[in-house]
């Protein structure tokens, strides 16, 4: 197997398993997971939802996500800052390409890859990473 396609098995592999990992999350309108990997090793993850010991409903009775709802990808980094891991140079595996704020993140974290599986509304995120040098990998049909 060439090493190009063992990575996109992987690849997919892992956004598999950010998509299990979103089914944790309480939002209704979208869940979203994230995973973090380096050296093949999951560093951290998160899916998106309120902060620790807030009630776990994201969005007000208009259905509008709530202002402190915290996005997958901003969690899975906060996470692995709290770790004695560094997310230098590791990958990001999310199941929807990240938002503005989110790609900031992402940039200032050193993860130098991002990988997912569906486009977020506004692209200017995945335009952020791109003019940062972050290699970015779209994948639609991650279950072949």
């Amino acid at each position: 197997m060439e090493q190009t396609d063992k990575q996109e098995l992987l690849d997919k592999r892992y956004l598999r398993m950010a998509r299990i990992w979103a089914e944790n999350s309480y939002c209704k309108r979208r869940q979203v997971g994230a995973i973090l990997v380096k050296d093949r090793m999951i560093i951290s993850d998160g899916f998106n939802g309120t902060p620790a010991g807030f009630e776990n409903v994201c969005e007000d009775e208009a259905g509008i996500t709530k202002p402190y709802v915290l996005h997958a990808e901003a969690n899975a980094i906060t996470k692995v800052a709290r770790s004695n891991n560094s997310s230098d140079g590791s990958t990001l595996y999310i199941t929807a390409s990240p938002c503005l704020d989110c790609a900031k993140l992402i940039i200032q974290s050193g993860i130098t890859r991002v990988v997912f599986n569906e486009f977020y509304r506004i692209s200017d995120g995945i335009d952020l990473l791109r003019r940062a040098g972050i290699e970015c990998v779209h994948i639609e049909d991650i279950d072949s």
